[in-house]
């Protein structure tokens, strides 16, 4: 099998690493130039990433998120950032107007960005033989992680990475049956029993950390109401009226 496909379907989420591995400057540099050129919209580049070195900075994160505490422990943790501020600099160089908070648009080119970029790391990541995990309970903390970061106004973390040398091996979870997801032509609806089917592997595959069936835990989340925790931050980061 070609060996990037056999890293993409092999890929897992590791949440223990050793704490006393260092990734080397060189790695740590394939993996930041490995996200960067990443696929961009128009060549937008719609994002930052923050580099946490400071140990202080980590262990603050982890106090907002003790769910995880790899993000102090691994051996580097990355900040993905939607960065609508540079173009607002560019905007404010050619005097140009920037209503940007008319739109959702901005927000899912910069989201989008994003994400391409930190797919793009995991991968490499796990060329390098190492290990990694997406954070995306960082939003929960946005405003407190904008005032952390000195973070401009439009821009707004979107999630996080710990990567590091994993001493727990994971298994390859199991992914929704492939006619729920893979469409040929136009949507196809599917029967139910698939999602019923699914729970009923996900219950096999055991994992720890998952105490409702898959569908019982999204029901969950979607009947909950919203918190509007990122609505507020976007507000405030000027980002949505």
């Amino acid at each position: 099998m070609n060996k990037t496909i056999e890293i993409l379907k092999n890929r897992r989420s590791y949440r223990d690493f050793d704490e006393n591995h260092a990734i080397s400057k060189e790695e740590l540099q394939a993996i930041l130039d490995a996200a960067r050129q990443a696929p961009s919209w128009m060549n937008g580049q719609f994002y930052s990433i923050i580099v946490l070195q400071q140990k202080e900075l980590r262990e603050q994160l982890v106090q907002w998120n003790p769910g995880n505490p790899h993000i102090a422990k691994s051996s580097v943790f990355l900040v993905f950032i939607g960065d609508l501020h540079r173009t607002k600099m560019v905007s404010t160089a050619h005097e140009t107007l920037y209503p940007i908070d008319e739109s959702i648009e901005p927000i899912l080119l910069a989201t989008t960005d994003a994400a391409l970029a930190l797919e793009n790391a995991v991968i490499a990541v796990e060329s390098l033989g190492l290990g990694s995990v997406v954070v995306g309970s960082i939003r929960k903390h946005g405003k407190e992680i904008s005032q952390l970061l000195n973070l401009p106004e439009y821009t707004f973390p979107l999630f996080g990475l710990s990567i590091g040398k994993p001493t727990v091996e994971m298994e390859i979870k199991p992914r929704l049956p492939e006619p729920t997801v893979i469409h040929y032509d136009r949507y196809q609806s599917y029967a139910y029993t698939l999602i019923e089917q699914y729970n009923q592997i996900m219950e096999a595959f055991g994992e720890a950390r998952e105490t409702k069936p898959w569908s019982q835990k999204f029901a969950d989340y979607f009947e909950t109401k919203p918190t509007m925790m990122t609505d507020q931050l976007l507000q405030c980061q000027r980002l949505l009226k």
